[in-house]
């Protein structure tokens, strides 16, 4: 589809992001996922100078290769701590934005070693890679809600809440924000920047994304569309589980802000950050099935609750420090991002159009 520039100065607060990243070489991984594909159209918007690193996700089609990019990037593991201390000899990135994981909570049950080896191991070989490499100055690893010790209990949880996970997707997340922790304290640590080291280490939470673009299994969105295209009900599972819906744009421009104060080198925001909608607008599984509803007819539904597997029922997250110290706030509610999701994807197979840069445009245009 192509990429044009932003005319940064109608749109306020993009260009304090276009005057970070412009010409900047920036390194994804997970860059053909779902968020890093976002991320990676964000990114080449700005002007920036894009790698990717990255498997191909187990799910077709692919929205990374439907934008026709044209940025370098490369189909590898980053399990394999050698070859990508190479790729980043090679490209000498600044920031590195870290988004490839097994991000699966089913697909975890059944593969739990693979689980800890991609979302720790691979954590650990990125910060270790990046701690070798002169050139990054920068790194943000997104890690998930499921992160928490999720009690149950009614509330939020923000980012001085302790880390856990019951099935081994989300216990692979909290190890990996210990990783991120410890890393920060052992060899980046914030009192000896600018002295012993010059690498600015931030971690960050997102909610549960949706988006055109997303064919993962096992996830909602795309569960629910496999089953319109071809005029059949979902299956639903756990109906009345409350979540933190969000466009992925939403986190995906959190985490373009937020490294835009680490590569400025201000320490005070090399910590962990919460992305998620407001408060008041979380929703069940239900409620965000009976929007999708109204915005696509071929949508149905019905539910067969599966009491084999563990899911928690409520998971909040408490965004006041991203909104008040990194001034970022949803720019969509959830019904809108719903809509436009739901939207993305009835144009894409009733249309043959991809409306992600409409979507983005929209998004912009709103946030201006």
């Amino acid at each position: 589809m192509g990429v044009r520039s932003i005319k940064v100065e109608t749109l306020g607060m993009i260009n304090i992001l276009e005057g970070a990243y412009q010409g900047r070489k920036v390194l994804i991984t997970g860059s053909f996922g779902f968020k890093g594909s976002w991320l990676s159209y964000f990114l080449s918007r700005l002007n920036a100078t894009v790698f990717g690193y990255s498997l191909y996700p187990d799910s077709s089609p692919l929205h990374y290769n439907l934008l026709t990019l044209g940025i370098n990037a490369v189909e590898a593991n980053i399990t394999d701590l050698q070859k990508f201390r190479a790729y980043l000899d090679e490209h000498q990135p600044e920031i590195v934005f870290h988004l490839a994981a097994q991000s699966l909570v089913r697909y975890s049950y059944q593969n739990p070693v693979e689980t800890y080896q991609t979302n720790v191991m691979g954590t650990v070989n990125i910060l270790e890679a990046c701690r070798l490499q002169p050139s990054v100055k920068a790194i943000v690893v997104i890690t998930s809600d499921k992160c928490y010790e999720n009690l149950e209990s009614g509330w939020a949880y923000s980012e001085r809440d302790p880390m856990g996970g019951y099935d081994p997707y989300s216990s692979s997340k909290g190890c990996a924000e210990l990783v991120v922790s410890s890393y920060r304290n052992s060899f980046f640590n914030l009192e000896d920047f600018g002295q012993k080291h010059h690498v600015l280490v931030a971690s960050a939470r997102a909610g549960n994304v949706i988006g055109g673009g997303d064919w993962s299994m096992d996830r909602l969105i795309p569960d629910i569309i496999r089953a319109a295209i071809i005029k059949k009900e979902v299956i639903i599972r756990n109906p009345q589980a409350v979540r933190p819906w969000q466009h992925v744009l939403e986190p995906v421009y959190g985490y373009l802000l937020l490294g835009t104060h680490l590569l400025a080198g201000d320490k005070n925001f090399a910590t962990a950050w919460n992305f998620g909608p407001r408060h008041n607008e979380v929703m069940t599984v239900k409620e965000v099935l009976d929007h999708a509803c109204s915005s696509w007819n071929d949508v149905k539904y019905k539910i067969e609750k599966d009491e084999k597997m563990h899911e928690a029922q409520l998971l909040m997250l408490d965004c006041s420090k991203a909104n008040e110290i990194l001034n970022w706030h949803p720019v969509w509610n959830t019904e809108q991002a719903i809509h436009h999701t739901i939207n993305w994807y009835r144009e894409y197979y009733l249309q043959n159009r991809i409306i992600t840069e409409l979507d983005f445009d929209s998004y912009l245009k709103a946030l201006s």
